[in-house]
């Protein structure tokens, strides 16, 4: 009996228009190009300009659009839509049911995931579970974030890094041999002073205080992810590469999380995997969290090529981490 995999049949992305420089930035906070550059690899970033009810899922709009114009396809045949993200745009509804109303999806259930960084593998992982099941065949995942929403502006340790993208992928259900193949996922919540968010949940919602203590910010211990990052991901590509019995030789593509340009030649480097097989755009991008993983997959596509063996990697909030194994599906 043949096995159902699920595969990636079309990919979409979309960046927002409005180009951050290194040059801006240094207007506002102590900080200069040649040291953003030094210690993160970024040259420019993305960022969604504030309009009034404009956020992520219009930025999901778009990529869809983009994906569109590459493949068509009936809405109504989507069963259910995944949106990672962790800047939806109200608490409440989910931004899954926003985007599935506005591009017609209407037949499918869906709901948002957060996992932070690792949004997008995390979201891959829940589709192929989807479809290998038997119960659907065609699943939309959505993976993107406005980190400007969340960005403090002051902060000059963090202010450079975040962005705005949105990427989404098509997932059908084929009985070839391609697709996922393979996935290991982790999480650890025991470090949460390094890497959190403290502001607009139920321990602290929005308040006079909270505003003022701006807790509504992403506030990040640099040294100590760091190092987890690079550990984690190398790692449990590794652990992935020994179980499917892959070899440097055999991957065709790693593609990292677009954190900092100093962790992804890190992990490279413990993977014993050239750069020219690394998808890096980390320096016109920046980290849009759950955005990267797709968008370099958007950006590197007409590079892509049936069969090709390709290991995703993140690591996140949470901490949340891990990897996919899977085998692309098509010649753009």
């Amino acid at each position: 009996m043949s096995k159902t995999h699920a595969v990636i049949t079309a990919i979409g992305g979309y960046i927002p228009e409005y180009v951050l420089t290194n040059e801006e930035i240094s207007t506002y906070v102590d900080t200069s190009d040649e040291w953003i550059l030094q210690r993160i690899g970024i040259r420019e970033r993305r960022i969604l300009k504030p309009e009034e009810g404009i956020g992520v899922t219009y930025l999901a709009e778009k990529a869809i659009e983009n994906l569109r114009s590459k493949k068509d396809f009936d809405p109504l045949e989507i069963e259910a839509v995944i949106f990672a993200t962790t800047t939806p745009d109200y608490i409440l509804p989910n931004a899954a049911s926003l985007i599935a109303s506005r591009t017609g999806m209407t037949g499918a259930f869906g709901f948002d995931l957060g996992a932070a960084c690792s949004g997008y593998l995390f979201a891959l992982e829940v589709a192929q579970a989807f479809i290998a099941s038997g119960k659907y065949k065609k699943v939309m995942v959505f993976a993107g974030d406005v980190l400007s929403a969340v960005t403090d502006t002051m902060d000059r340790t963090t202010c450079p890094i975040f962005s705005d993208a949105c990427g989404v992928a098509l997932l059908e259900a084929t009985e070839e041999e391609e697709g996922i193949v393979d996935s290991i996922m982790h999480m650890n919540g025991n470090s949460l002073e390094h890497l959190h968010m403290y502001g607009g949940g139920s321990v602290h919602p929005a308040s006079h205080e909270s505003v003022d203590q701006r807790l509504h910010f992403i506030h990040q211990n640099g040294k100590v992810v760091f190092k987890r990052a690079v550990t984690s991901m190398a790692d449990v590509c590794k652990e992935i590469m020994q179980r499917n019995n892959l070899s440097n030789d055999d991957v065709r593509w790693v593609v990292p999380h677009q954190a900092n340009l100093r962790i992804i030649e890190a992990v490279a480097n413990r993977l014993e995997i050239p750069l020219d097989k690394v998808m890096v755009n980390i320096d016109k991008y920046g980290n849009s969290s759950a955005g990267t993983i797709p968008l370099c997959l958007w950006d590197w596509e007409k590079h892509m090529r049936k069969g090709d063996k390709v290991i995703l990697t993140a690591f996140g909030a949470g901490y949340t981490w891990g990897a996919v194994y899977l085998t692309w599906g098509y010649n753009a």
